[in-house]
Order: C-alpha cells, then structure tokens, then sequence
C-alpha cells in the first residue's frame, strides 16, 4: 500500500527535468517529508487546454456522487481499478501524476513494526520518483480529491511489504496523463513502471510513526 511519503523537490527543478516543455503551477507547494492521509498533496494533472498543471488535491478519493458518508480510499487497487464502480470513470478520464521522493513502509516482526524508506538508487535521478494516480473534481469545492494505485510489490520491496505503489517509468509520464488513452490495454500497452532494481529500500528512525515529525532527518538511514 501507500499510506505515508515525502515530495520536497522545488516544482521549477520538478518541470526542468521531466517536463520543459512547461506546466502551470497553481498554488504554492512547501517541502514536505512525512506527507499523510486526508490532507492535501501535490498532483499533476492535465488541464482542459491540454496542458500539465501542478495543483492540490485532497488525498482521499470519493467522487462527487457520492455521498458526504461515502469511503475516501487513499489507494485504489490496480487489479480492479478499471472495472471498479468507484474509480472506473477516474481511470478512463482522470489520471493523474503524485510526484515524490520517496514513500515509508512498515515491516512487520517479531520485535513489532520497522519503518522502511523507498527511494531512487541514482543520485542523479534526484531521488523523484512519479506515483500513477487518479483525481475526480468536485461540484462546488475547489480542491479535487485522488488515489495512489497500488499493485503487489515487485523484487526487494517484497520482504517489506506486500503491495506498492505503481511508480512509472518517467518516459511513460505523458503518456499516463493523454486524454486520448482511456481504454485499460491501450493505457497498459503506453505506459510502463520503473524497474523495481532502480529503487532501494533501508530502515529509518521510529520518529517518522509521528505525523508531527516533519523534517529531512526522518529520511536519514537507521543504524
């Protein structure tokens, strides 16, 4: 699963690297190093010009006809989300992009929970790293509401966790966001992850348990 990551890259160095071609940024984004549910996170979009856009969404997804009682999911499931009566629609329509640095997972042992970080090995991919989502507005609201997609866990994260979030290869982000894509094998067949051997995993302090507990020393390697 995803209940727990970080995003602290600066949106201009964000757009440098992965989309000079330009993209909107609607709002101010702060560094944040232990991002939790229910509150608002940092989604890349496409606008109804057709162009990227950096904008806030609320991370707890329920699409507008839903009631006020309704689920919020945090994840939806990659097994299911094309056929799923809650984020169908989204899949087909409203894909987004959750930019991060890394995410936390928590291993479960005899001792109790050890908090892991997931992050790029290469230093030159500035340890960013692009979650697939999906958004849904809101009639009346401003802020729109999303979901990270999940899937099993690939190679060394499976010691860890049994799921992950579905990270893409950055030359599958415009494609994950193309409007003209909305059939599931269409979007499978453009789209693909980043390789599982390109992103290592190592145990961090217990301090991170504490949503309050919101700076870079959380992401230091234990030990």
């Amino acid at each position: 699963m995803c209940g727990r990551f970080s995003f602290y890259t600066p949106p201009d160095s964000l757009i440098a690297r992965y989309f000079p071609e330009g993209m909107e940024v609607d709002g101010h984004f702060e560094a944040r190093y232990n991002i939790t549910p229910g509150g608002g996170i940092a989604m890349i979009r496409m606008s109804l010009n057709g162009s990227p856009v950096m904008a806030h969404s609320h991370w707890g997804f329920r699409p507008a006809w839903a009631g006020d009682k309704a689920p919020a999911p945090i994840n939806a499931r990659a097994e299911t989300v094309a056929r799923s009566r809650y984020f169908r629609e989204a899949f087909s329509h409203h894909r987004c992009l959750i930019p991060a640095n890394g995410w936390f997972e928590w291993q479960v042992t005899r001792d109790g929970k050890t908090p892991y970080y997931v992050t790029p090995k290469d230093p030159e991919q500035n340890a960013l790293i692009f979650f697939a989502g999906l958004w849904t507005p809101r009639e009346g609201d401003e802020t729109s509401t999303c979901a990270i997609i999940t899937e099993p866990a690939h190679g060394d994260l499976r010691h860890i966790h049994e799921r992950q979030p579905v990270v893409l290869d950055p030359g599958s982000l415009k494609q994950w966001l193309n409007p003209e894509l909305t059939d599931r094998e269409d979007i499978r067949r453009a789209t693909q992850r980043l390789p599982a051997a390109q992103l290592e995993a190592f145990p961090v302090s217990t301090d991170v348990n504490n949503p309050r507990h919101d700076s870079p020393e959380i992401l230091r390697r234990a030990g």
